[in-house]
């Protein structure tokens, strides 16, 4: 099968969160089954995609509110990504340093929907001129969820009607809603199927795409079914298309995610030197952020919003230290403002506590996954979460709250085959004691170190994953 991938992230090239590393790994392990799998991305002026080396592959225009506008197709050359990478040029569009946020004013770019409606249509007006034609479209989030429209409904695009195309849902509470009338930028179709654009009385791109794609799927088996109950609105749509939605639980991909030849890490290790490795890990890392190295480290890495339950994090510290817990603390991520300057006042506070990055910084990501003791995730919401699987591959024990794919992925370690801590309600008290059984554990040093060594063992790879997009492509596509 050839299965093209449009979307608005793909690691290394251009990553904000999950859905870059989906986009990075999925085509790669999908070509190493035999299949040959390709991604288009827009051409965003990042550090990665400056230096990489590119060559031009096509020049063509795109219409766009009765206009028409430039854009080009690079190939990325050499590439050891594992597969062909396609980068979508469209003047004054993505040449900018941020994917959807301005880093200068720390707010979302004002022309968005102009960026990523002007991105889907170029990238299918380049691969209806191409002589192969794919067999399944797999589009990813709001920001390419009009592309099944626009292959069923739009004229120009006629050929791509009996294509299938497949939408995934990386994180509902994102949905592209915008007036109505905006859908006059897009190529013309039969203004009898305007109603498939609409959904509470607005444009809105995730509704479009559910309704058009041939199948839906989301990161997680318990993520699709917390979607079918509450979607911000799209649930009881959801509910309406169930029979063509499932949940495929994302992976890793352990060549990236290797404590044994990650060159990010302060020392290499295995699962049988892991206590020996993360020693030395741990000190690097308790040296860095000046904090002792002989208690239990509790980790947070992501986007501080509320979402990730990043607010709870500067009371449980508090909570943590004026009852005694014997724990450290690190964070590591960038988001609200107002949390920002939480942290820095708890910095103050708190010396050798607690202590924080406020950036993006992926050598430091994988130093914390290999020195920290405790990886915490009190999320409200999580699809799937990719921050408990990097973690246990590098023997960091997660905290999770019992959500969405958290709930699927981590089995609290009072079960027979449990490796985990996992608390169910978002709320202080809950998230306290979960750190308080991950200090008692650390303290039973036999019972540690068995729980450290297991969860090296577990198999999240994306070469489970991807056997289950395999049997989802074939089964849609047309005998």
């Amino acid at each position: 099968m050839k299965i093209t991938h449009i979307t608005a992230e793909c690691y290394p090239a251009a990553k904000a969160g999950g859905l870059g590393d989906v986009a990075g790994a999925l085509p790669k392990y999908l070509n190493k089954e035999g299949h040959s799998a390709e991604v288009l991305l827009p051409f965003y002026e990042t550090d990665w995609l400056k230096n990489v080396e590119t060559e031009l592959i096509y020049e063509g225009t795109f219409p766009y509110h009765s206009k028409s506008f430039p854009f080009s197709i690079h190939r990325v050359k050499k590439s050891k990504l594992g597969f062909e990478l396609y980068l979508v040029e469209i003047p004054g569009r993505f040449d900018r340093p941020g994917i959807y946020i301005d880093p200068w004013s720390g707010h979302p770019y004002w022309d968005e929907r102009e960026r990523f409606f002007s991105f889907q249509i170029a990238s299918l007006e380049w691969l209806i001129s191409r002589q192969s034609r794919p067999d399944i479209i797999h589009c990813h989030d709001h920001h390419t969820a009009l592309v099944p429209f626009m292959m069923k409904e739009c004229f120009r695009f006629d050929a791509f009607r009996d294509i299938p195309s497949v939408l995934t849902i990386h994180n509902g509470e994102y949905q592209g809603r915008y007036p109505m009338d905006v859908y006059q930028s897009l190529p013309a179709f039969n203004l009898q199927n305007l109603g498939v654009l609409q959904w509470d009385e607005g444009l809105n791109c995730l509704a479009a795409g559910i309704k058009s794609s041939w199948k839906v799927t989301t990161v997680s088996r318990g993520y699709m079914k917390e979607l079918l109950t509450f979607c911000n609105g799209l649930e009881i749509l959801l509910q309406h298309e169930q029979e063509k939605t499932m949940g495929i639980v994302n992976g890793i991909d352990p060549e990236v995610w290797n404590p044994k030849t990650d060159p990010l890490i302060d020392t290499n290790y295995t699962t049988t030197k892991a206590d020996v490795g993360k020693e030395k890990n741990k000190k690097a890392l308790s040296e860095f952020f000046s904090i002792p190295g002989d208690r239990p480290l509790f980790s947070f890495i992501g986007r501080l919003v509320r979402e990730k339950g990043a607010d709870l994090l500067p009371d449980l510290i508090r909570s943590c230290h004026s009852q005694g817990v014997e724990a450290s603390f690190i964070v590591l991520g960038t988001g609200d403002p107002s949390l920002h300057n939480l942290f820095k006042k708890l910095e103050s506070e708190y010396v050798g506590y607690f202590d924080s990055r406020l950036e993006y910084n992926e050598q430091l990501a994988h130093l914390i996954y290999a020195g920290s003791d405790f990886l915490m995730m009190p999320s409200r919401v999580e699809p799937c979460g990719l921050n408990q699987f990097y973690s246990m591959r590098y023997g960091t024990i997660p905290v999770v709250r019992g959500v969405g794919g958290l709930a699927d992925t981590v089995i609290d370690i009072s079960h027979n085959d449990g490796y985990g801590i996992v608390f169910d309600n978002f709320n202080l008290e809950e998230f306290v004691e979960a750190v308080k059984r991950g200090v008692d554990i650390f303290g039973k040093k036999e019972l540690f170190e068995n729980v450290r060594k297991k969860v090296m063992k577990l198999d999240f790879s994306w070469k489970r994953s991807t056997k289950e997009y395999i049997e989802m492509y074939k089964s849609i596509i047309p005998k």
